[in-house]
């Protein structure tokens, strides 16, 4: 990729420092559109845009994969970066996110420009190296967020994704002069970075960050636990979340290190793209509508049917499910109640990837359920919308759930979900009964226990629900009338910035955000 270093007189006036708003460095894995493999993908691009319609001087941190370098063709060198211990020396470059947020790259050939996606190959398999890819991750967010950082903008707050970035408050800590104050967000306990205890050499990792008041975690290297022993604050994506994970099994062993720092342990639920999320404007569907047209929205569950071979019969409630094919998601349960769902009757239509085991169960479900149950092993974001748009009801059994987005997205759709009571599935649902239909807050279907009799009596609850014509369109217009866009979220984050650097944003951009300035993500972006 062709880049030129900026001139001196350009770069000091790119990343000048401004004392009237909290700085932060938002370091991840991957951002949309440039690379996602899920949530994560969306939450790296919105709440940054978020955050800076706020206020915030926000910046995002992330490696130069092949892929995005595709995207920030404009990318320019900023400077060198050192390497350490066996982490490679690199190059920052600076680019835009389609959100107007800006960008700073990881440019490291070695690691980083490679075919696959961001954590395995193309056949699925995590890179070997993947200590040292996200090592490096970590050494630079630590690097850019002290006093030796070799940029003039100095961040108050670093804020770390997941275990990818998770290394870097356990660097900070060797870090001579002023520095960051650290916030690691965690976006899915079941992903800790686990390696081989030999890696802390290559990694460089100081001596009194490896034992068990560190990264030790049962004989190997843990990038999370680092991360949430040594950060100052910690951040999970939905309060139930918050709780759940200071217990096991939810904990995956680190509950008793996040129940001693619940002190500082929040639960910030995520938001969704209310822009790119909206039947009213959708251009992926196939007939477009709000909350005072819902009767166009049997346009889309005609397309869906047609579109997955089922009857296009308006007389048979149809249930969508979008997902990584994962047991985390509950897929397994799903498969094991396709008959008697097939039986109720309903039709359900499957969206997505994962587990090639659950993705051959799948085709079988398939196979043996034909005119009832579709399902389709692979991914399309077009496609998601549509289903979203067309279902009657979505399904989501997740076995537990930090956040989730597609039950938000549902309800926008006015497309009411029946899920399992976790998480931010709990945080985000009401379960349809009297009293919730009563006071106006009914907007889906819940239940406790993850088995087949529990699933299918939520499904067929919602089935009776939906033979209901009144109360249906109660429990649409419930949904779509909830506010689930990122403004009230980046607001809890910016006055966690604030309590951490001591920097308050103005009192207008907290009162005023600046959408005109960092414009939604277009769609086309996305497609």
């Amino acid at each position: 990729m062709p880049a030129t270093l900026l001139a001196r007189s350009t770069l000091h006036d790119l990343l000048s420092t401004d004392d009237a708003r909290p700085r932060v460095l938002f370091a991840t894995p991957e951002c949309a559109p440039w690379i996602k493999t899920g949530g994560l993908g969306d939450v790296s691009a919105d709440l940054p845009a978020a955050l800076a319609r706020l206020g915030v001087d926000v910046r995002v941190l992330m490696p130069a994969y092949r892929q995005v370098l595709s995207h920030a063709c404009e990318a320019r060198v900023l400077t060198a970066l050192p390497g350490r211990a066996e982490l490679p020396a690199a190059r920052l470059l600076e680019a835009t996110l389609p959100s107007g947020v800006p960008a700073l790259l990881i440019d490291c050939p070695s690691l980083y420009d490679r075919d696959g996606g961001p954590y395995q190959d193309d056949a699925r398999v995590d890179w070997p190296d993947n200590a040292r890819r996200f090592g490096l991750l970590s050494h630079v967010a630590a690097l850019l967020a002290s006093a030796a950082s070799p940029l003039a903008w100095r961040p108050h707050v670093l804020h770390c994704n997941d275990w990818h970035a998770a290394l870097a408050p356990a660097y900070l800590q060797e870090a001579e002069g002023p520095r960051a104050h650290t916030l690691v967000a965690v976006h899915n306990m079941a992903f800790q970075g686990l390696f081989d205890a030999a890696e802390a050499d290559p990694l460089g990792l100081a001596p009194d960050a490896r034992g068990t008041d560190g990264a030790e975690f049962w004989g190997k290297l843990s990038f999370l636990k680092a991360g949430l022993f040594f950060s100052d604050t910690i951040v999970t994506v939905s309060a139930s979340y918050a709780e759940e994970i200071q217990h096991e099994p939810l904990g995956c062993g680190l509950s008793g290190l996040l129940a001693a720092r619940r002190g500082v342990l929040h639960g910030i639920r995520n938001g969704i793209d209310t822009a790119l999320w909206d039947p009213a404007t959708d251009p992926h569907v196939a007939a477009r509508y709000d909350v005072a047209s819902l009767e166009r929205k049997a346009a889309n569950k005609a397309a869906v049917q047609a579109w997955a071979g089922l009857p296009q019969d308006p007389e048979m409630p149809l249930f969508g499910l979008v997902s990584r094919l994962t047991e985390q998601k509950g897929i397994d349960v799903v498969i094991e109640a396709a008959p008697r769902l097939a039986a109720l009757p309903c039709q359900l239509v499957i969206l997505g990837m994962g587990t090639p085991a659950l993705e051959a169960a799948l085709r079988e479900v398939d196979r043996a359920h034909t005119g009832a149950i579709h399902a389709h092993v692979g991914f399309s974001e077009a496609l998601a919308h549509r289903i979203e748009a067309g279902a009657d009801a979505f399904l989501m059994p997740s076995r537990f759930e930090p956040c989730g987005l597609n039950q938000m997205f549902a309800q926008r759709y006015g497309t009411p979900p029946v899920v399992r009571a976790t998480g931010g599935l709990r945080d985000t649902v009401v379960d349809c009964t009297q009293a919730t239909l009563a006071d106006g807050t009914a907007t889906g279907f819940s239940f406790e226990t993850l088995d087949v009799d529990s699933l299918v009596g939520a499904v067929q609850r919602a089935i009776d629900a939906w033979h209901q014509p009144a109360t249906w369109r109660r429990l649409q217009r419930n949904g779509m009338r909830r506010d689930f866009g990122w403004t009230a979220s980046a607001r809890r984050y910016a006055e966690l910035y604030e309590g951490l650097s001591g920097v308050r944003l103005p009192a207008q951009s907290a009162e005023a955000p600046h959408a005109e300035r960092l414009p939604q993500r277009a769609m086309a972006a996305r497609g």
